[in-house]
């Protein structure tokens, strides 16, 4: 019975899959050579590849840049006080909303950085405006 397990287990873990894995890792070698991923960790290459799934949300709010506004400014703190009483799907949702992903980069958070900057359209009333984004610079444009 033993023997028949062990084969069984194989056979489901390895010799299965052995032509989709060996298809895969040929495309990925080809895009990404061994020799650069060879010295991280499983762990730190995944992160690397799919960035940190958990946040200090407060340092995230430590290293934002203001755009026209200052830290003390009573939009600022509204925001950032709505912000932290969001759950943290929602949290992630304001993520994916800023960079196109719900992740933080593989560099870490503490080197994350975005701006906040006003949002600043001539005659219309600031309450009719929404937030708008440019992803490709992590600008977070915020009416007053």
């Amino acid at each position: 019975r033993k023997e028949y397990v062990d084969l069984y287990v194989n056979y489901i873990f390895n010799k299965s899959v052995q032509k989709p894995f060996g298809d895969f890792m040929q495309g990925f070698l080809r895009g990404c050579p061994a020799r650069n991923w060879k010295m991280f960790f499983p762990e730190e290459l995944q992160v690397l590849l799919q960035g940190h799934p958990t946040f200090d949300w407060h340092l995230l709010e430590k290293n934002v840049i203001y755009g026209g506004y200052e830290k003390l400014d009573r939009t600022i703190r509204n925001f950032w006080s709505v912000f932290h009483k969001l759950p943290e799907e929602k949290k992630k949702m304001f993520l994916a909303f800023l960079t196109g992903s719900d992740r933080i980069s593989g560099y870490g958070p503490e080197r994350f950085r975005f701006c906040i900057a006003e949002y600043n359209s001539q005659g219309e009333n600031p309450d009719e405006l929404s937030p708008y984004v440019s992803t490709c610079q992590l600008i977070l444009f915020l009416p007053r």
